[in-house]
Order: structure tokens, then sequence, then C-alpha cells
């Protein structure tokens, strides 16, 4: 719970911003995954995202009917679909990008930039060491927080 509260507190300042350009946090996920990648297919961008199939299907139709993204069927394999985000993406991220770098700045100094780093480098670990652990197990042997 402390995590989720943590993360819920964090967004909360993303999310007005990107209400103001039309955006919800999960399409903004994509948009900025996509502006580091030439192009990326539907299954690589989902891992990357965090986001489960159907719903980056429905984030993906929305942002290509707004012409932000781009999709291509692989020439060499029609079953995969490539996508890449598209100049009007791109111009959107110029947009964003510097309200989302202000919101991080004031989330630094608020909370310290070492601080911070420290806390990057605990969720880090936390997020490997859970890696290895299989789901449920921590249920089976007794184990709750």
């Amino acid at each position: 719970m402390a995590l989720l509260r943590a993360r819920e507190a964090v967004m909360r300042h993303f999310r007005a911003a990107l209400r103001e350009h039309d955006l919800t946090e999960q399409q903004w996920r994509v948009l900025r995954a996509l502006s580091s990648v030439g192009e990326i297919e539907i299954a690589d961008l989902a891992r990357s995202t965090f986001l489960l199939g159907p719903s980056l299907s429905r984030i993906l139709r929305d942002l290509e009917a707004r012409a932000l993204i781009r999709r291509r069927t692989d020439a060499s394999d029609q079953r995969r679909s490539l996508i890449a985000i598209a100049p009007g993406g791109m111009a959107l991220m110029e947009i964003v990008a510097p309200q989302s770098e202000a919101i991080y700045a004031d989330i630094t100094a608020r909370f310290g930039a070492d601080r911070l780093a420290q806390l990057q480098d605990m969720l880090r670990d936390l997020e490997r060491e859970m890696a290895d652990l299989a789901p449920g197990a921590a249920a089976d042997e007794g184990g709750s927080r």
C-alpha cells in the first residue's frame, strides 16, 4: 500500500499537465517509450511500458487516430506490426516534456536529489529481488506485508 500511495502522490502532479494535452498517463508512457526507439514491435512495446495487450491496443488506436503514432506491417512478416512515433507525436513531446521535466525538478527539490537517487536504487533492488520470486511464493511461505 505504501508503494501505491507514493506512486499516486507523484502521479497526481503529472496528471494535470497531461490532461492539458488530452493525454492519459499510459498514452504518455507509450509516447515516451516510442520517442527513444525508431520502430518497435507491439509485444516489445507492451513489455517496455508495462501495459497489457488489450489496453495497449486501445491506446495505440487512440494515438493513431490523433496522428501521434504510425503503424505499419512488417514487410518480411505480415503478422508483425511495427509502431513508431509520428511527427505529431514528436511535436507534442516537445511541448509536454518541459512540463514533465519541471515536475521532476520540483520532486527532486522537495525530496532531495540524494534521497531520490537512494529511493530509485532501492526500488531497482526491490524489482530485481521480486523478479526471482515466483508469483504467490511469498504467500505460500507465510510472508505478509
